[in-house]
């Protein structure tokens, strides 16, 4: 199987410092992705967490690789017990006083990150303007 990336696109009938917000404030990340204190928009940018089920735990060890405040972030996404890193970005388009969003996930390893990142992106597409 190919570990060809997942491109979603969308347009928010928002600013894009409101998206940008809901991207890389932890504050505010928290209520559509996981909650991340220590996670800041700039490049070299360290952070990790732990997400799963009841009975799988999955630590994520990750790295900020890119980042331009409201246009990308972009930061590495790896797990200590398997091999490669996957990379996941969120750019953004200024449309007057709508967003285009652009997220990709491109997966060391398929099985890693597709149903987790479907979900949260789901989310975020769900909840994000709501976030105060």
């Amino acid at each position: 199987m190919k570990n060809e990336p997942l491109v979603f696109e969308r347009t928010y009938k928002a600013h894009v410092s409101k998206v940008w917000a809901a991207l890389t404030d932890p504050e505010k990340m928290k209520h559509w992705y996981f909650d991340i204190p220590e996670f800041r928009p700039e490049i070299g940018t360290e952070f990790s967490f732990e997400a799963g089920t009841a009975t799988k735990r999955y630590i994520h060890e990750c790295k900020v690789t890119k980042a331009i405040p409201n246009k990308v972030i972009a930061y590495t996404w790896r797990y200590p017990d398997v091999e490669g890193n996957s990379e996941v970005s969120f750019e953004l388009f200024e449309e007057g006083d709508e967003t285009r969003f652009r997220t990709g996930n491109f997966p060391a390893k398929r099985r890693l990150c597709k149903k987790q990142f479907c979900w949260r992106l789901d989310t975020f597409h769900r909840c994000a303007w709501r976030i105060p």
